[in-house]
């Protein structure tokens, strides 16, 4: 594995998976304004190499992330306020968040332990979440003195309906892993000791699929929500037609003809 920036954040390749680690673990992985912008370049940087399909983010040690760093989060109240700029920290949550998000492939996240506020927040925009069964995981800043402004109030509507979304909003209380399985918050529940692996395994799984077929399905299901049935329909009739053509294509329905596993290229 690779350091990158200020070492806040490691990132290797195998095969056409990418991993993203969150490394500091003597303060459980806690996010400062370093972490961010570690967390920022890494995904760039995986991203940038054409043979990643698929992206694990994953926290090293015991603990996915404990969320934002409690002192520098202190520190910034009593500042008095002062307006955001570029640098801020929420601008750069903001900015972590919505590359996941707009990611041309998929990311699966690995819920170790704990991921509160900020980093309940962190996982949102992933494709896919899978989470320990002792996991610590909500918006608890409703009990911090604020409310969670990273995107929760946007996305978990849209994942998980508004009344159970007010639910956790509001108490600021965890959910628990079992309930966020059957409320389709989270896709896989296992044991803590197993995350890791199952969330790299889940992303070596959705990396043997079309690439281009993926990230076209991802930019449909994403705007699934913001459009009208009708014009959502006709986005994704244009961009299924745009892959009429391609090599992945032809090698798809070739491979299912021939009874073999194709060699798709992302062309």
């Amino acid at each position: 594995m690779r350091e990158i920036g200020t070492g806040n954040v490691l990132v290797d390749v195998d095969g056409h998976r990418g991993d993203v680690v969150l490394n500091r673990p003597e303060k459980r992985n806690a996010m400062n304004e370093d972490v961010l912008r570690d967390l920022e370049r890494a995904f760039e940087e995986v991203l940038a190499d054409d043979s990643v399909r698929a992206i694990a983010l994953l926290g090293k040690g015991p603990v996915f992330c404990a969320g934002m760093d409690l002192e520098m989060m202190l520190e910034r109240g009593e500042q008095g306020g002062e307006q955001e700029t570029q640098s801020s920290t929420g601008n750069l949550l903001g900015e972590v968040i919505k590359t996941i998000d707009t990611a041309r492939v998929p990311t699966v996240v690995g819920i170790k332990r704990a991921a509160p506020a900020g980093a309940f927040e962190l996982s949102l925009p992933a494709d896919f979440r899978v989470i320990s069964t002792d996991a610590k995981y909500g918006v608890i800043e409703v009990q911090l003195g604020t409310f969670p402004h990273g995107g929760a109030t946007q996305r978990l509507p849209r994942l998980i309906g508004l009344a159970k979304a007010k639910e956790l909003v509001l108490s600021g209380d965890f959910i628990d892993p079992e309930t966020a399985a059957q409320v389709g918050l989270v896709n896989d529940v296992c044991e803590p000791e197993a995350v890791d692996s199952r969330t790299r395994e889940l992303a070596d799984e959705l990396a043997e699929n079309a690439p281009l077929g993926m990230e076209h399905a991802r930019k449909a299901l994403n705007a699934a929500l913001e459009m009208p049935l009708e014009e959502g329909l006709a986005y994704e009739r244009a961009l299924g037609t745009q892959l009429d053509d391609t090599h992945d294509y032809t090698e798809g329905f070739s491979a299912r003809l021939e009874d073999r596993k194709p060699e798709f290229e992302g062309r």
